[in-house]
């Protein structure tokens, strides 16, 4: 750098600098001092002496230079991302079969899993009062809960107050009634049904959310009924909770649905998908038995948790509905809490 260059010059090149320390790549010059973009070297290669030297000619910019490339290393060096055990759950729909013999022992067991989140799908002949003292017992916290269609259509009223006896803050349909295929008119009811309840539990602090089952898929215009869903359904009072296993059995990839609807997805339900099950089905079922432990079969979750936490998505929910799910649970806890994505 020529010691009679203008000080609008030198402001260049340090903006210059700083961003090939960013981008994690320095950029060649040549003799006239422009850049050759089709000549860079990484980083891992990088030497502070080269950088020095390129600007030995002014020293004043030298601390500048080393606080960036301080700032810059911090940053490469940060731990990668987890999902934090503060936002893990279970759907206790996964152990319905031990529900049905022995509540309280049931939920010791998963209290000894080290889970302290929950969401409902019923209180197995339990009171809603009656189950929320089980729960407080133990330190489970039902965070949200799945209600009927049909209870959303015609009886908010007890959904709200359940919801405020067991403290929930998020209330959801898990299915939408149909006959066949999942079709247009059935699609525009629940969208009227949705806007309605989500705007009702609002007014009482609760968030009304859609749960994904696959049926939803169904080819519309351009795009699905799903897309049509999510578009009419009003943002504000309608969110959604996108069962992992149910998208992929659609054939819908989960990561770009993640991506194009950020927000709307609050919470997620997470099981993996033996690679034996069928794919590309607008059914809403599947055998229970191709349920496998999260981190197991065909589904890649790293990515998909990466999307998750960047949409801000707030609960990753274990749900498995296999016959082996008391040995499958604990798999999955023990993927979660090590996962770095």
């Amino acid at each position: 750098m020529r010691s009679n260059e203008s000080e609008a010059t030198k402001q260049a090149s340090l903006r210059r600098l700083s961003a090939e320390l960013y981008s994690g790549t320095l950029l060649a010059t040549g003799a006239d001092g422009n850049v050759n973009f089709n000549d860079t070297k990484r980083l891992s290669n990088f030497r502070p002496s080269v950088l020095v030297g390129r600007m030995k000619s002014n020293l004043r910019l030298l601390p500048v230079i080393i606080a960036l490339s301080s700032s810059f290393f911090v940053v490469a060096s940060a731990p990668a991302a987890s999902v934090g055990k503060q936002r893990i759950g279970l759907q206790l729909y996964s152990l319905r079969n031990q529900f049905a013999k022995d509540v309280p022992g049931t939920l010791d067991e998963v209290k000894s899993w080290g889970i302290k989140n929950v969401e409902l799908a019923g209180t197995y002949g339990l009171t809603t009062e009656q189950f929320k003292e089980q729960l407080d017992q133990r330190g489970l916290t039902a965070v949200s809960a799945h209600y009927s269609f049909d209870q959303y259509r015609s009886n908010l009223d007890v959904i709200i107050r359940d919801a405020k006896i067991l403290g929930l803050k998020y209330a959801g349909c898990a299915w939408i009634p149909h006959e066949g295929d999942f079709d247009e008119k059935t699609c525009r009811d629940a969208i009227e049904v949705f806007n309605h309840a989500g705007e009702t539990l609002a007014k009482q602090g609760i968030t009304f959310f859609s749960h994904t089952h696959g049926y939803e898929f169904q080819p519309y215009k351009d795009g699905t009924l799903f897309d049509l869903l999510m578009a009419e359904t009003k943002p504000k009072y309608v969110s959604f909770e996108m069962d992992i296993f149910w998208v992929v059995h659609a054939g819908q990839d989960p990561v770009k649905l993640l991506e194009k609807y950020g927000q709307r997805w609050q919470l997620l339900h997470l099981k993996g998908m033996k690679e034996s099950t069928p794919t590309g089905l607008l059914t809403g079922h599947s055998d229970v038995t191709n349920d496998a432990p999260v981190g197991e079969g065909k589904i890649p979750f790293p990515p998909l948790l990466r999307a998750a936490k960047k949409a801000g998505a707030k609960w990753y929910i274990i749900e498995d509905e296999s016959p082996t799910s008391e040995q499958q649970i604990p798999q999955s806890l023990k993927y979660l809490e090590t996962l770095k994505f």
